[in-house]
């Protein structure tokens, strides 16, 4: 039996194992082929553990994969402060009390002042996200 915390079929699982080789991706073909075969499994209606856990196996795969060649850049603070504003239909003078003034909020959102740590908390809490966000 198998000693991880997954109840798997040893022999059925690695069957699956060597049939599909996953491995660390490092070229497009590769990640083309473990998709097609995450594809394959995923259309199966009746998926054994074995193929569940395959499956959860090449996902992860495909997925650093992924993060490693189209990495996706951190959004910028203002940018960041821009696109809730606009999510939520917000104007600057919605933002006058966390920031103190107009002229400082004009200020932040031009891009002319940084965002302050203490001005992030307040952010955070208005919007309800972390205050990394801002920073």
């Amino acid at each position: 039996m198998s000693t991880t915390t997954v109840d798997l079929d040893e022999k059925t699982y690695g069957q699956l194992l060597r049939r599909t080789l996953p491995h660390v991706i490092r070229s497009d073909e590769e990640c083309e082929r473990l998709t097609s075969e995450l594809l394959r499994l995923d259309e199966r209606e009746d998926t054994s553990r074995e193929e569940k856990e395959l499956a959860e196996l090449l996902t992860v795969l495909i997925e650093d994969y992924e993060e490693r060649r189209h990495p996706i850049p951190k959004a910028r603070p203002r940018q960041t402060l821009h696109h809730l504003m606009e999510a939520r239909n917000l104007m600057q003078k919605d933002l006058w009390k966390i920031f103190g003034s107009k002229g400082i909020t004009s200020e932040v959102f031009n891009g002319k002042r940084s965002i302050s740590k203490t001005q992030a908390k307040k952010l955070a809490a208005f919007f309800h996200v972390g205050a990394d966000l801002f920073i």
